[in-house]
């Protein structure tokens, strides 16, 4: 791991196309891109397209994503001739917490909510990256609120061996918009109505006039808490 970190480390943090390519020449088919259908995600995917280069896609179905996404999904299907791997909670485990606690136990508290969250996501998360060493990203540090440690590297606490790479991180919304016009890339409908970041449909809304790109997530929160537990800081021990 040592090796490719210094080597990604190195580059300059504005040459996307540079760091991805690195990932890709080291990790082979052991490396994927996670998608949630977000414009990171697919500016990423449209770059290792025009590279030239394949890479393996997985998508979380958390059974909570709007309609949008699932359109989003299939027109990126449709352009890049790809096939997405669909990973899913476990069916008992959601019923067991469903039946126990109620269909919106995650508005009742934050213990609640990452609960739902780690059902939903994180379980089927380590699933999903069982035949990976490493995994891309499009979190920046832009973003701002718990992502304000980000790097372009990461060793991933969560996951032992493996790490985390974030090409995208030192792109601002602008980059990303500015590059998805020029080369008409699909993006979520909902950004359209003035969502900035994507999740499940129940813990998502639009975001308003002055509020930061994370705002629109879990706005009941308190911007401390706003990760669901896919990312772990790995400088300070708290979610990024």
């Amino acid at each position: 791991m040592a090796d490719i970190v210094e080597t990604i480390q190195q580059k300059n943090p504005n040459d996307t196309v540079g760091i991805l390519g690195a990932a890709l020449d080291h990790y082979g088919d052991k490396i994927a891109l996670a998608m949630s259908f977000q414009v990171g995600g697919a500016v990423l995917l449209d770059m290792i397209h025009r590279m030239g280069r394949e890479v393996d896609v997985f998508s979380i179905d958390t059974g909570r994503l709007p309609e949008e996404t699932y359109d989003c999904a299939h027109q990126i299907t449709e352009k890049y001739d790809i096939k997405i791997q669909w990973v899913f909670p476990q069916h008992d485990t959601v019923e067991k917490m469903i039946q126990e606690k109620g269909i919106y136990s995650f508005r009742h508290s934050v213990e609640n909510r990452k609960e739902c969250c780690g059902i939903r996501k994180v379980e089927p998360l380590t699933r999903a990256l069982a035949p990976y060493d490493a995994w891309l990203t499009g979190r920046r540090l832009e973003q701002g609120g718990t992502r304000h440690a980000l790097e372009i590297v990461e060793a991933d606490p969560k996951h032992e061996g493996k790490i985390k790479i974030n090409p995208l991180v030192k792109w601002t919304v602008g980059d990303l918009w500015r590059y998805i016009r020029q080369y008409d890339v699909p993006y979520n409908q909902l950004y359209d109505e003035g969502y900035r970041s994507i999740g499940c449909e129940c813990c998502t809304r639009a975001c308003k006039g002055g509020e930061g790109e994370r705002d629109g997530r879990w706005w009941w929160e308190e911007p401390e808490h706003k990760e669901c537990g896919l990312h772990i800081s790995y400088t300070n021990g708290s979610g990024i």
